[in-house]
């Protein structure tokens, strides 16, 4: 399997397959999003459009990233999302950098959504698909981002290589600038748990599958039977 890992801004050309990682947070907060029982994810491009659907939708709940804001119904933060009863609910989710990356490469045939707890999932979605070439979107800093870079190699890597251990991947991750600022408060609209809730490893038994509906970028959660 040929792979590709780029920064958002570096994908000048629609991949046939891509897989878009946020580690901290946007894919951690849609995976639990889905395990409280949404039923889908609209990816916004702006705050404004994510408003904007919600005043058409008003069943619709409003996720973004940094602190509360007016209109909107949580935050980018699975330690507060976790608790929420999201059953049967279309959430409207826009952030910083893990959005934008979905909606960068919203024409290609497949585009999986990814983060450490839903790794092995995403994995086992590539090799069942035996796609020639990936592109692995890293969403954060610009593509340097070391959390979204070393979650894009292991998902790579297992997905031809299914012995492939996560230990040093997991390190990196939390090693990582983004795991500081969180951990050190720098991030707003955060808990204390978000570092180690974005660095357990598949925790759900899902991927998650991003497609065009009616012109919207929505995701969706995928079953993915247990390996063996």
């Amino acid at each position: 399997m040929d792979t590709r890992f780029l920064g958002i801004a570096d994908v000048v050309e629609t991949p046939s397959v891509a897989v878009v990682v946020d580690v901290m947070r946007a894919y951690t907060v849609a995976a639990w999003a889905f395990a409280r029982g949404a039923e889908k994810i609209v990816l916004a491009e702006s705050l404004d459009e994510a408003l904007a659907l919600k005043a058409r939708h008003p069943d619709w709940l409003a996720l973004k990233d940094g602190p509360p804001a007016p209109g909107f119904d949580m935050v980018n933060s699975p330690g507060l999302l976790r608790s929420i009863d999201l059953g049967g609910r279309t959430v409207v989710q826009k952030t910083t950098a893990g959005t934008v990356g979905a909606l960068a490469v919203k024409e290609a045939q497949l585009v999986l959504c990814a983060g450490f707890v839903v790794a092995e999932a995403t994995a086992q979605l590539l090799r069942a698909r035996g796609s020639d070439s990936v592109t692995f979107v890293v969403t954060g800093e610009d593509g340097q981002a070391d959390e979204d870079l070393a979650c894009a190699q292991y998902i790579a890597r297992r997905a031809t290589e299914p012995g492939t251990d996560a230990a040093q991947f997991i390190r990196r991750a939390a090693e990582s600038r983004a795991a500081s600022e969180l951990t050190e408060g720098v991030r707003r609209g955060a808990h204390p748990d978000d570092v180690a809730l974005c660095l357990e490893l598949d925790r759900f038994p899902f991927a998650m599958v991003a497609t065009l509906e009616d012109s919207l970028m929505v995701l969706r959660g995928r079953a993915v039977p247990a390996a063996g």
